[in-house]
Order: structure tokens, then C-alpha cells, then sequence
């Protein structure tokens, strides 16, 4: 609806509104307890209309009524303006954007926060954050949003980002005046990584923003987004290291599965893993000596069942470890299995934790002794 002089008018983006008493150039001056306050046209939302002025906004108009005399604030009764609802607007969408000071600056810049309610509810807001370290949060706004209204919430210096590790909002919508749909209270806490607020490619686009900004939503279309898990680095490297480990073990299972069903071993390479996980399913009430004791019986019955077969080349994996595995292997080279070839498996396949053992012909090789030695 466009705005003409004479008509009461709401700030889309601000508290407050009044009578609009002139137009020049786009913007408007409204009468707002007294006071002329100049706001752009576009940001005016008329709630009540002029029936004796109808005229073109785009050209300059002369107000003639005199210039209003200014008055004492408690003289000034204020103006109660209604809140103006918006198609769709009884969903909730909520979300907090950081936008640099100085953009260009951005290893000295401060971050104004802006909390943007885009729904036709009254939002009762608290936001704080806290650092990885610890449990106790640091208030950082509560207050009450008006509705379909962006409005700032607090400045974060550059001290605070390095312990801006969480950041938690917390909300309860409601309406006044009128019946409404009750909406869920809301909280969501977020894991944020404070070095993005260093590099500019971090700051994008954003529909409720005129400048790029870091971001978060915290209810769009009534729903809470589902929160990045709270995973610390060290956390997230385990993870990486153990989920390898695993697709590592199931690709040496299926090799050693289709050496048994071709009933040769592929590129003439038989592997062997002596990890414990490996060879148990569970190590429970087993004491490191007994584990060691079956890793070696599992060495031998591998090296017997293969001493016919000159040439033969096996990869006994034992990882790098404290070496006591390693260690135990090579005496048993050394002294149940000698003349054998004995060298450190492919580096590029195995790292430093596999040996690889070349039957050479019984001629060459001593028998193995009788008895197997336990390892205490």
C-alpha cells in the first residue's frame, strides 16, 4: 500500500511510527511523539489512512502545516500502534546473524549480532555461549521481539571469540491481545568454530541481511534444525583413526576370503593379522601373556601349514606397537624356523607394523622343534 502524507504508519524495522508529514524524495517524515524522525518510505507499513490526501509519492510535496513545537517527554502521551500480521506469518522462523563491523578488517573487526523473528509472534529471546572448557554459560541478550522485526542483540569483540565455542538460544512465542496457536518453547545449542569469524569467505549472503553474515537458524518453518554433533578435534581423529582401522580389517577379511576360495593365495601373498581383535571376539579375562601365546600358535600354524611350499611369501601383520609381538615373532624365525627369508613387509601397504617371511626349500630350512614354547 503506498504511503501518503497524512497516514499513520508502523517502522518495519524499528520501534514505533506516527503521522506522516511530508514525502520528499522516497523518504518520510513521521511525527512520532513530537518528534520528525526522516525514515525511508520503504520501511513504512501504514496502519491507518488519510481520507483527505491522495496525491503521487514520487514527487516532492510541500507540507504546509507548520513545523510541530516540541514537547516535554512526559507531556507526550504514547502512541500505541497495532501490530500489523503478515500471510504465512504464523509460523515461526527464527535466526541470528553476525555481521563485521569492518569487513575489510576482520582480524580487528567486532561482530554485531542480530536476532531476525520472522513470524507474527512476540518472541521472549535468551542467548548466551560458553567455552568448550567449561559448563557455565555467559549471558549474552534476553529480551523481548517484536514480530516480522530484525532487531541488534549484543556485540561480540574480538576477546570473546576464544571462548565463543557454544552458543545456546532459547525462546517462548507468543501473541497479545488476540487468540493465537500455541508454539513449543525452543532451545537449541549450537557448536560454532570461531575461526570462520577471521576468514571472509565464512560471510555469505543471507535473504534477512543487506550485508554478508555468519549465519545460524534456529527455527525455520516451526522446526528446529537438528544441531552439528558437539564432537571436540581429538574426538573426530579417533573416529577417523577407528572407522580406517575397520575398513582396513574388512578389506583384509575379503582378500583372505578369496585366497581360500580360489584356493591360492592372491599375488602369490598370503596375509596373516595377528591383531587380538582379529583372532578373538572378545579379550575378556585374558591377560597379555595368554593374548601373546595365541598370536604365536596362530604364526605357527600358518608357517606349518606352508613349509612345502617354496617360495611361498607370507605378511604376518602385527602392528608397530610396543613391538613385543614383533619381537616374539623373529625368535621364533630365528630359532624354530630358520633359513627362511625374513624382511619388513611393503611400507606403502602395510606401514611398520607387518614382516614378511619367503619359505625357502626344507633342505635349506631347519624342521621346527618339537613342543611349542609359551610365552610367559
Amino acid at each position: 500500500m503506498a504511503v501518503k502524507v497524512g497516514d499513520t504508519v508502523r517502522y518495519l524495522n524499528a520501534v514505533g511510527g506516527g503521522r506522516v508529514t511530508r514525502i520528499v524524495d522516497g523518504v518520510a517524515y513521521v511525527d512520532d511523539e513530537g518528534f520528525e524522525t526522516p525514515v525511508l518510505v520503504k520501511e513504512c507499513v501504514v496502519v491507518g489512512n488519510s481520507p483527505a490526501f491522495s496525491g503521487n509519492i514520487s514527487a516532492p510535496v510541500k507540507d504546509k502545516t507548520p513545523a510541530p513545537t516540541q514537547k516535554k517527554a512526559a507531556d507526550v502521551a504514547p502512541t500505541k500502534l497495532p501490530v500489523v500480521e503478515t500471510a504465512g506469518g504464523n509460523t515461526l522462523n527464527l535466526v541470528i546473524g553476525f555481521e563485521p563491523v569492518d569487513i575489510k578488517a576482520l582480524s580487528q573487526s567486532s561482530f554485531e549480532a542480530y536476532i531476525v523473528n520472522d513470524s507474527n509472534y512476540y518472541l521472549f529471546v535468551s542467548i548466551m555461549s560458553r567455552s568448550a572448557d567449561t559448563d557455565l554459560w555467559t549471558p549474552r541478550y534476553d529480551g523481548v521481539i517484536e514480530p516480522n522485526i530484525q532487531e541488534f542483540a549484543f556485540e561480540l569483540q574480538q576477546s570473546d571469540l576464544s571462548d565463543f565455542d557454544r552458543l545456546c538460544v532459547q525462546y517462548v512465542a507468543l501473541k497479545r491481545d488476540r487468540e493465537f496457536e500455541a508454539k513449543q518453547p525452543g532451545s537449541l545449542e549450537l557448536k560454532v568454530d570461531a575461526t570462520k569469524f577471521a576468514k571472509l569467505h565464512c560471510f555469505r549472503p543471507n535473504p534477512y541481511f543487506d550485508s554478508p553474515v555468519i549465519a545460524f537458524d534456529i527455527n525455520i518453518n516451526d522446526r528446529i534444525p537438528a544441531p552439528m554433533p558437539l564432537l571436540d578435534s581429538e574426538d573426530l581423529a579417533r573416529g577417523m583413526k577407528e572407522k580406517k582401522r575397520q575398513v582396513d580389517s574388512q578389506a583384509r577379511k575379503e582378500k583372505l576370503s578369496a585366497t581360500l576360495r580360489s584356493g591360492k593365495p592372491q599375488n602369490d601373498i598370503i596375509e596373516v593379522d595377528l591383531h587380538a581383535d582379529e583372532l578373538l571376539d572378545t579379550t575378556a579375562g585374558l591377560s597379555p601373556a595368554d593374548i601373546l601365546n595365541l598370536q604365536i600358535d596362530k604364526f605357527s600354524q600358518v608357517m606349518d601349514a606352508n613349509l612345502r611350499r617354496p617360495g611361498q611369501r607370507i605378511v604376518f601383520i602385527h602392528g608397530k606397537g610396543e613391538g613385543v609381538l614383533r619381537q616374539a615373532i623373529m625368535k621364533e624365525l630365528t630359532h624354530r624356523y630358520k633359513g627362511h627369508d625374513v624382511q619388513d613387509a611393503s611400507f606403502r601397504e602395510y606401514g611398520f607394523g607387518a614382516t614378511q617371511v619367503t619359505i625357502r626349500p626344507i633342505q635349506q630350512a631347519s624342521a621346527p622343534s618339537s613342543g611349542k614354547k609359551r610365552h610367559k
